[in-house]
């Protein structure tokens, strides 16, 4: 299954310098985002607006942020090393807000937003070569160490109050028993590495700056991620369970994750590791079996272990051993699922189809 991110490459040519930004001090504002259960502000809408700088923009959860922040009257720099892709994804006639920044911009960007948000990472849904492991790894480590440093040697007069940070529900292992929350260990296999060495980057960030680390689990939605490779096989009647449909499915639908981020970015409450993961977490049958029945396809014949390894590899044991994340510090926090079922995420999602 995937967790979407970004996939990161250099342009042959360089944006225009965004313009000076407006520098703001949101850290002493009391603000309930807009974007989940009840929302309440104290103060005028351009007194709330905020200036939030992404990574990983052009990716499945980062396009639907930006579209978020963007309806909630917030400003968006997408720091980006594709300008190309930035464009074509946010394109000015319809964007003409978005400033779009290559890294040598990043910097400036940095200075003149309230907060960051770092999506940007390889995908993992591939198969596993020695050279694409070091990328997914590199691919994370490298723009995290570059945000926390631009961060860090910003004068504090202008420095980001916030920076959420994504990392994956991997960083826990896999197992078909055990339960796993924000206060479980981490994994010993290459994924926990991965987000072990994610994390720890993240965190070199200047402790006046508040850090969120969301742990993504499987992300459903219409325009990619897990669900955008599951539904044509069962609209091609060769829909099943992958592997023994036993292994746990920890997901989130994509708008519950854009809540969540768009939450800590505004919250101070939320701080330190948050699971970014549904309340429900399912058997990946219970998942086939649903999605079959929302699409009005069988859902009885699983594709057999091999067919998987043949296609990912190394990468198989993603989907072939799962695990269950429970999200017990948004519970604790009240953070307000629209879609804490899987049925009714996936019909949603149809509907949108």
């Amino acid at each position: 299954m995937e967790l979407c991110r970004a996939t990161l490459s250099r342009a042959p040519f360089l944006p225009a310098a965004p313009p000076s930004l407006p520098v703001r001090d949101f850290r002493k504002r009391r603000v309930v985002c807009l974007s989940s259960g009840k929302s309440e502000s104290t103060e005028s809408p351009k007194d709330t607006q905020m200036v939030v700088s992404v990574t990983g923009a052009t990716g499945f959860i980062g396009r639907r942020l930006v579209q978020k922040l963007l309806a909630d009257k917030h400003k968006v720099r997408v720091l980006t090393r594709s300008i190309t892709k930035a464009r074509f994804v946010f394109p000015v006639e319809n964007f003409p807000e978005i400033i779009i920044a290559e890294e040598e911009e990043w910097k400036k960007c940095i200075e003149g937003s309230n907060a960051v948000v770092n999506l940007a990472g390889m995908p993992i849904s591939t198969r596993w070569s020695p050279e694409i492991k070091k990328e997914i790894m590199q691919s994370r480590i490298n723009v995290t160490s570059k945000v926390v440093d631009l961060i860090n040697h910003t004068n504090a007069e202008v420095r980001p109050s916030v920076l959420v940070s994504a990392t994956a529900i991997g960083y826990y292992g896999t197992s078909e028993t055990q339960v796993f929350d924000e206060t479980s260990p981490s994994g010993n296999d290459y994924l926990s590495e991965v987000c072990r060495e994610w994390e720890t980057k993240a965190h070199n960030v200047d402790n006046g700056v508040r850090l969120v680390l969301i742990r993504i689990g499987v992300v459903l939605g219409k325009d990619g991620g897990a669900l955008a490779k599951m539904i044509p096989l069962f609209m091609m009647f060769a829909g099943g369970p992958l592997g023994t449909g036993n292994q746990w499915f920890s997901w989130i639908h994509l708008d519950d994750l854009v809540n969540l981020i768009c939450q800590s970015l505004t919250n101070p409450s939320y701080k330190g590791v948050i699971n970014g993961t549904a309340p429900n977490p399912v058997r990946l049958s219970e998942m086939c079996d649903q999605l079959g029945q929302v699409i009005g396809r069988p859902s009885w014949l699983p594709v057999p272990d091999f067919a998987i390894k043949a296609v990912l590899g190394e990468g198989a044991s993603i989907v072939l051993e799962g695990q269950r994340v429970l999200p017990a510090k948004a519970k604790e926090l009240g953070f307000s699922y629209k879609y804490p079922y899987v049925k009714d995420a996936l019909k949603a999602i149809v509907r949108e189809l």
